[in-house]
């Protein structure tokens, strides 16, 4: 019952990681994205 439920814990701990790292590259990509499109815009003429 008590291995149960820390494996449990555990698993759930582990999907919060991943979806805290799918978080953390989700926005890194939107402020590239938006970085480079303002790299592009500044330098048309």
């Amino acid at each position: 019952m008590l291995w149960t439920n820390s494996t449990t814990l555990i698993t759930n701990n582990l999907r919060v990681i991943r979806n805290a790292w799918q978080l953390h590259y989700a926005l890194s990509l939107v402020i590239m994205v938006q970085c480079c499109s303002v790299s592009v815009a500044l330098l048309t003429p």
